[in-house]
């Protein structure tokens, strides 16, 4: 029993690397960059507002634990920004999932695993829901920014769409409400269509 207590303090004490990661775009009235932490618990709690609004009944625990995990390989590959052509970096983010789950004892170690896969592979409706949750909170962010990422990056109305449209899979009319929002606030800003 001792050693799971250490081997747990151990994983908890290397996920405090989490909060050194930086990402591409700055908490709403904030001229930092936000950090891999942060946007994990923000989207744990944007799921917890949502999960009412879901199309079908889902395991919350289960929403709440894979958007908590799905991050925390950026431990060892560093954030990967959306729209860079090289983003989806499976092979070594399960590298880097196999080697920080393996700090906890075996069963859980298996089990944050297989449920960090699940949100990779969108394996399930939690799964997909999951995955609209973290692609919908740097809308919101940049949305309320003045589009901050977007223009720093030069990404056009017609890339956030695609980009994001696995949102309209499982948030059907917040995808619909969502892309009024980018719309709207593109024309404001000078954010490009194409």
């Amino acid at each position: 029993m001792l050693e799971n207590f250490s081997a747990i303090t151990q994983f908890i004490v290397e996920l405090e690397k989490l909060k050194n990661v930086s990402r591409r775009i700055k908490p709403v009235g904030l001229t930092r960059y936000e950090n891999s932490a942060e946007h994990s618990w923000q989207i744990a709690l944007l799921a917890l507002t949502l999960l009412p609004y879901a199309e079908q009944a889902l395991d919350q625990q289960k929403v709440l634990t894979m958007l908590l995990l799905h991050d925390v390989v950026e431990i060892d590959t560093g954030d990967k920004f959306a729209y860079d052509a090289n983003h989806d970096d499976f092979v070594n983010e399960l590298l880097a999932a196999k080697r920080l789950f393996a700090l906890l004892p075996n069963d859980t170690g298996q089990q944050f695993l297989a449920l960090w896969e699940e949100f990779e592979q969108a394996q399930s409706p939690e799964a997909q829901f999951a995955k609209g949750i973290d692609r919908l909170m740097p809308l919101i962010q940049n949305l309320h920014n003045g589009c901050q990422s977007w223009l720093e990056h030069d990404i056009s109305v017609q890339q956030i769409f695609k980009k994001n449209a696995a949102i309209a899979y499982t948030h059907p009319l917040l995808w619909d409400w969502i892309q009024q929002q980018i719309t709207d606030k593109a024309k404001e800003v000078g954010l490009r269509l194409a």
